[in-house]
């Protein structure tokens, strides 16, 4: 405390031998106009040569505003990039939220927090896509095993087809959700909808409960099948809807209801498509019995050879 007071006292002193020196000089005594270096602010005349101002802290804050990197327009690199950029722990957590949702629990703000990125969902859709190919092509020939009547070949197709599926579905179904909701943001002013990115990223990361799910179907028993698939768009479906629910609660209850029963049935319809498209076991191929060479009774044979021998 000594050495502190006795600071103190020379830095008054200081600033009283300054004014002894320039009579001319004016003093400010606000107390929350100190210099950051905690020394009395000495207002000087257009003519001195001594003085600390208060500007000095305003034109330092300007001069870093002007130094912070401007966002990068939507036509560059730099704009997507920013959505790239999470770690792993990130992507794990919305991962586990999507997988576990709860009532009041909304995955945009509790999870997303203003920072929805691409890298998420983008993955899941193309390791969706690929598990669906490739099991799919996996059931097939596990059924040519237990049933050799069954003509397998590779079905390369199916991975065009599943990417196409999948990624339209993550794409398409938010832009449309989006742009209903935009829409009803002009109808109805307490209806105020996400971002388009935001919506990206919930449909995204919903699907994920999906990729173990259809390597699960690999199993060859039809109930625990379905029931594994009702289990999984149950999970999904519900995230969707717990997220959604808190923007278009604020709408009329029959656009509320009619909106949630179209996004559950649009869930339902991918999930039932994957099933019945990518599971369907082929027919057999029923073979026809070689023909066998029968003897023909001999009075067949006379019959057939008389007139020729008549003839001679």
């Amino acid at each position: 405390m000594a050495a502190a007071d006795e600071l103190a006292f020379h830095e008054f002193e200081e600033a009283t031998n300054l004014l002894a020196e320039t009579p001319d000089a004016a003093t400010t005594s606000r107390s929350d106009e100190l210099t950051p270096q905690g020394h009395v602010a000495v207002a000087m005349g257009s003519d001195g040569s001594y003085g600390a101002e208060n500007e000095v802290e305003e034109s330092d804050k300007t001069a870093l505003l002007q130094e912070e990197k401007q966002q990068p327009g939507f036509w560059t690199f730099g704009y997507y990039q920013s959505f790239f950029d999470v770690d792993t722990s990130q992507v794990l957590d919305r991962i586990k939220g999507s997988l576990l949702p709860r009532p009041g629990h909304n995955f945009v703000r509790h999870h997303l927090r203003n920072r929805p990125d691409l890298y998420g969902p983008f993955w899941i859709c193309a390791t969706l896509a690929f598990v669906l190919a490739i099991t799919g092509n996996l059931t097939l020939v596990l059924a040519q095993q237990r049933d050799p009547s069954i003509h397998y070949s590779p079905q390369f197709h199916k991975v065009t087809m599943a990417g196409i599926t999948i990624y339209c579905y993550a794409w398409l179904v938010p832009l449309a959700l989006w742009g209903f909701l935009r829409w009803r943001k002009g109808v109805r002013e307490r209806v105020g909808p996400f971002t388009f990115l935001e919506t990206v990223c919930v449909y995204g990361y919903s699907l994920f409960v999906f990729i173990p799910t259809v390597v699960l179907w690999l199993i060859p028993v039809p109930w625990l099948q379905w029931l594994l698939g009702a289990l999984a768009l149950a999970l999904s479906a519900t995230g969707l809807v717990f997220t959604l629910w808190p923007i278009v609660r604020e709408d009329t209850r029959l656009v509320a209801s009619l909106l949630l029963s179209a996004v559950v049935l649009l869930h339902a319809l991918l999930a039932m498509g994957c099933k019945f498209y990518f599971f369907q076991p082929l027919p057999p191929v029923h073979v026809a019995p070689p023909l066998q060479a029968t003897s023909l009774p001999p009075n067949i044979l006379l019959i057939s050879t008389l007139p020729r021998t008549m003839a001679t």
